[in-house]
């Protein structure tokens, strides 16, 4: 009868043993997953962060200077012409 009890026992632990184990390497899986998603996001943001490097390099520019001027204050440099479409069309 003991040794009976002993068995019930092992199998009862193999068991719990092996359930375990599955959950854990379903977690382990969710893990990984989680971890690919942020090694994206790390990458795009890094990317991000150097397209703003140059942008912020870029805006301290004459040049970014002068498209501003032209584009959202009108202004165009002295020795600029220029042509305006007639209306009479």
């Amino acid at each position: 009868m003991a040794l009976i009890g002993i068995t019930v026992v092992v199998l009862s632990l193999a068991v719990v043993v092996n359930l375990k184990g599955a959950s854990l390497r379903a977690r382990d899986q969710e893990y990984q997953i989680k971890e690919e998603n942020l090694m994206a996001q790390k990458t795009e943001e890094e990317q991000r962060t150097k397209e703003l490097e140059e942008r912020k390099i870029y805006v301290q520019t004459k040049q970014y200077i002068e498209e501003v001027a032209k584009e959202k204050l009108g202004l165009v440099m002295p020795d600029e012409i220029l042509l305006k479409p007639s209306e009479d069309r």
